[in-house]
């Protein structure tokens, strides 16, 4: 079993709204081996995902 997690694209913070094409897309440059594994399959574990957790910046650890 793989120790990768299975990443969401829409809840990265890399996945935005491109005016443009009128849908999300995502802003970071895969290569063409990490493009094949993502159209693949939906168990694609990202190496650039990164949660977009609004809230974070201003959660304060005690």
């Amino acid at each position: 079993m793989s120790d990768k997690k299975i990443t969401n694209c829409e809840t990265c913070t890399y996945y935005v709204y491109d005016d443009d094409y009128d849908c999300y897309v995502c802003m970071v440059d895969l290569d063409e081996d990490e493009m094949a594994r993502f159209l693949a399959g939906s168990n694609y574990a990202c190496p650039y995902y990164r949660l977009d957790d609004e809230y974070g910046v201003v959660r304060h650890h005690f």
